[in-house]
């Protein structure tokens, strides 16, 4: 469905805009073409094949998911090249997984012998192998073996096991300890080729840190995804500017009953609630100054105190979130505007479904 104008679309809804896309899947591709990295984008943010598609024609050798979900959806649209970053466990989702990996180019990660175990016998009993990355806690405090020592001991469980094979170590980095993430890579290989096992990929990422990704050495592929659209918390971080950002939630002031408050329609609903830091829920351009203070789940609360200018009732507004990944998994479309000032309805194909 097509838009002419932005005045048809009904708030609150995302605006994203594709010429801003576009520059920064090109922008960042060429910078891992530059540093010998190959670029494995992780679909969560957008949750939309028509970019995944993009993503690889720009360059990527494949795309990161999240969850088996998300998955299906692209292999449905053709993508063959998948690496699920998460421990999986149990009957039905693994069964899953063995499905799926009949149809495309499947890897995954482990950081323990019991998720290497389960997944060696549902691939047993299938008659055939699962690729496995093991996961690696560099300094993030998430999952993740705890030492090189530990990297190698279960890289060699994985090469023992029926069914699986080890192709390499993968971690997600705190952005501020970057070289320490690699140092503990460049331990972790030397440990796995001591006993014959050479990773085949080390794979690393994270937005916050992606200009800053030659210093990973030891890395083959980088892992990337809040990147396509950028947000508030990243221009923070001053890894992007607002010019950068092409996700937009388009929201109508609906009442102002005090001279300095503004209600929006675009509550935690819309926004999420995730503040990473920050003072306020999101960014409202044109009115750098306004602080949206409080959300309710359909109510934002916009303080414009310590602005020279006030919207009134019926004017729309642009807000920048703060954490883009999380809203977009909020909506059942976007309205991807193209440079002729037009709004195609795109679903958000991959959200809010089960594992």
């Amino acid at each position: 469905m097509i838009f002419n104008n932005i005045n048809q679309l009904e708030t609150p809804c995302i605006i994203v805009d594709d010429v801003i896309v576009e520059r920064n899947i090109s922008r960042f591709q060429q910078y891992c073409n530059e540093h010998n990295l190959t670029l494995r984008p992780h679909i969560k943010t957008h949750k939309i094949p028509e970019f995944a598609v993009r993503q690889l024609k720009a360059g990527a050798v494949g795309i990161n998911c999240q969850k088996i979900s998300e998955a299906e959806i692209f292999a449905d649209a053709g993508i063959k090249d998948i690496l699920i970053t998460f421990n999986i466990l149990g009957t039905e989702k693994l069964s899953r997984l063995v499905a799926l990996a009949q149809r495309v180019s499947l890897t995954v990660v482990a950081d323990s012998e019991e998720v290497v175990s389960q997944l060696s016998s549902v691939f047993t009993q299938a008659n055939s192998e699962i690729r496995i990355l093991v996961e690696c806690d560099t300094g993030a405090g998430r999952c993740g073996v705890q030492s090189p020592v530990d990297a190698q001991k279960l890289a060699q469980y994985i090469d023992s096991s029926n069914a699986t094979r080890f192709v390499g170590l993968l971690t997600y980095p705190h952005p501020k300890k970057s070289e320490t993430a690699n140092e503990w890579l460049g331990n972790a290989k030397k440990l796995c080729e001591d006993v014959g096992l050479t990773p085949e990929v080390i794979s690393t990422g994270g937005t916050p840190g992606l200009y800053n990704a030659s210093v990973f050495t030891e890395a083959t592929e980088y892992r990337v995804g809040t990147y396509i659209y950028n947000d508030r918390s990243l221009v923070h971080n001053n890894t992007c500017t607002f010019d950068d950002c092409a996700l937009k939630i388009l929201t109508t002031v609906v009442s102002t009953p005090t001279q300095d408050r503004v209600i929006v329609d675009a509550g935690s609903k819309s926004l999420s609630s995730d503040l990473l830091g920050l003072n306020g829920y999101g960014y409202v351009e044109k009115y750098p100054k306004a602080n949206i203070y409080a959300l309710s789940e359909e109510h934002g609360c916009i303080d414009f105190s310590e602005c020279e200018a006030r919207p009134k009732i019926g004017d729309q507004l642009h807000i920048i979130p703060n954490h883009s990944c999380v809203v977009s998994n909020l909506f059942d479309y976007i309205h991807l505007q193209s440079s002729d000032g037009t709004f195609k309805k795109v679903a958000v194909s991959a959200r809010g479904r089960v594992w």
